[in-house]
Formats: C-alpha cells, sequence, structure tokens
C-alpha cells in the first residue's frame, strides 16, 4: 500500500509554512514575566484572556488529566478555533509549531504551539495526544448512552466558564482534547486511552491575537476507566482518576517578537462580492454569460 499526500498542502514559503526559528526563540524561559498562574480544579472549568504575544502553558499538576480546551477571538467570539479545518492543515492530533485555525469568514491562525513535553510520546495501538478526532462530553450524550442526568461535563464545565464573557452555550465548539490520548482502531472506531501525562508535563502556546480561552477538567480523569458501555465506571469510580490542570500566562521580552505581526483575517472578497453574492442581475449579462448559464 502507498502513503497518500496530505490533501490541504501550500506552495513553499505558504501560510503553512512555519518560521520554526521564530517560535524556538519565543519557546526560551529566560526573561519571561509570569502574568497568570491559577488552577483548575477536578470537574470544573475556567476561561481566561491570553494577549497577542503572550505564551500560555497548561500543566499536568498532580497527575494524569485531561482538558478540553476551547478558544475565542476576545473581540469577536464569532471567530473560533476550528478543529476540522485544524485537523485538514495539520493532523488530527497537536504538537509544537502546530496552529489553531479559526473560522470562516476569518480563516487565520489563532495561536501557535512552542512546547510539548509529549511530543514524542509513542503509543503502539496508533494513538496520539492532544487528540483533534474527539470532542467534548456533554450532558446530552450522558442521557442517551447512560439515562441519568449529570452537570459537570465538558460541556457544560465551558459553558460556566464563559458565561461571565457574554457566552452561552451556543458557542461553546469542538474541542482540543489537552493530554488525551485517543485515536482510530481497525474498525475506524474511535477509542481513548489512559492519559500519559505525569506532574510537570505541559503544552504551550503563542498567542497570534488576543484570545478568549476556556478549559474544563473532564470528568473521566485521565480515561483510564470507561465512561459509558457495559464496562462504564461509576461516577464516583471516575472521580478517584480526576486531578486539577495549572495554567500559566506569560510576557516574554519584546526583542523575541521583533518581525512578528498579528495575522490578518482572510483576504477572499470575490470577483463579484463575496461568494458572487452581490453580481449583476442575469438580464443584464452579456448574451454569451447568459447562455453559458443557461
Amino acid at each position: 500500500m502507498g502513503n497518500p499526500n496530505k490533501a490541504y498542502r501550500c506552495l513553499p514559503g505558504g501560510p503553512l509554512d512555519v518560521d520554526k526559528e521564530f517560535y524556538d526563540n519565543i519557546a526560551k524561559e529566560e526573561g519571561r514575566v509570569k502574568e497568570q498562574d491559577f488552577t483548575i480544579p477536578i470537574r470544573t472549568g475556567k476561561a481566561w484572556v491570553v494577549p497577542a504575544g503572550h505564551v500560555c502553558r497548561i500543566l499536568s499538576v498532580e497527575g494524569p488529566q485531561v482538558g478540553d480546551f476551547n478558544m475565542w477571538n476576545l473581540h469577536n467570539p464569532r471567530e473560533h478555533f476550528w478543529a476540522a479545518r485544524t485537523r485538514q492543515l495539520g493532523s488530527a492530533s497537536i504538537t509544537t509549531y502546530d496552529h489553531l485555525w479559526s473560522t470562516l469568514p476569518y480563516m487565520r491562525p489563532m495561536c501557535t504551539f512552542t512546547a510539548d513535553t509529549l511530543a514524542d510520546y509513542h503509543d503502539p495501538d496508533g494513538g496520539n495526544v492532544h487528540d483533534l478526532l474527539g470532542t467534548r462530553c456533554d450532558p446530552y450524550i450522558n442521557r442517551m448512552l447512560a439515562g441519568y442526568d449529570f452537570d459537570y461535563h465538558c460541556h457544560s464545565n465551558l459553558t460556566r466558564a464563559v458565561q461571565p464573557y457574554g457566552l452561552t452555550e451556543f458557542d461553546v465548539h469542538d474541542v482540543l482534547n489537552v493530554f488525551q490520548l485517543s485515536g482510530l482502531n481497525q474498525q475506524q472506531e474511535y477509542f481513548m486511552k489512559a492519559c500519559p501525562a505525569r506532574p510537570g508535563d505541559y503544552l504551550e502556546f503563542f498567542a497570534e491575537i488576543d484570545v478568549l480561552c476556556a478549559m474544563s477538567a473532564c470528568p473521566g480523569g485521565d480515561l483510564s476507566v470507561d465512561m459509558w458501555g457495559p464496562e462504564g465506571a461509576s461516577t464516583a469510580e471516575q472521580l478517584k482518576h480526576c486531578h486539577p490542570l495549572g495554567v500559566q500566562v506569560f510576557s516574554v521580552p519584546e526583542e523575541r517578537l521583533e518581525g512578528w505581526h498579528q495575522p490578518e483575517c482572510s483576504p477572499y472578497v470575490g470577483q463579484n462580492g463575496r461568494h458572487g453574492l452581490h453580481f449583476t442581475p442575469f438580464v443584464d449579462l452579456p448574451k454569451e454569460q447568459q447562455e453559458a448559464h443557461a
């Protein structure tokens, strides 16, 4: 069997080519100033702001724990991280030098990952850490699969976290599963395995624009026990596998930002207005164009 080429590629020097030297310089810890440092307790969520040009680190602080992560443009929440396009432009999991890409019509990198202590982790079953394949657990799927209500799934935690910023359940979107080990089995079914993160492991990103972030400490904890199905663990059993998550935000020395600028939104405007929606009425088109559209 061959190895097909990645579908979404650019010309050399295009927008998918990352300036690794710049981001390696950003990743240096010397000279940073810690602006925020907090813990997200088990089975809760929290939202926070990362200004453009700052670095954010997500930490495993006490033990293995999965975090479900969302990101929005701080000034325009209609622009948010787009998991599907990020998978297509990158891969099904996140690591160093990857971007999180934003939704249409904005279509730009919102952040770039600068450090990942689990970048070299190998799973014999083909799983990957920092999963983009799956999405957040939610009380609706729990009701369907387990038959009871539970209000502390990641969707609920994220919803409560963003309410102080004027956002609602409808703004919560597909997630980056930080520290989660997931993949597709031979039947192309989604699987999750025990989180490999240990205290001190971290994933770090550089904010390309001002962003609002939110993360839930998943109620499944390290996902070492099944949440649903015949072997599904009780809520009390799952609780034994839960740990808090840490978040730190740093400013970086200004000289490291030399030459950097915030990415612009997509310049697409269309030939006759965006998507051709503002076009000359059909009856006024030249005869040959009328025939071509007939």
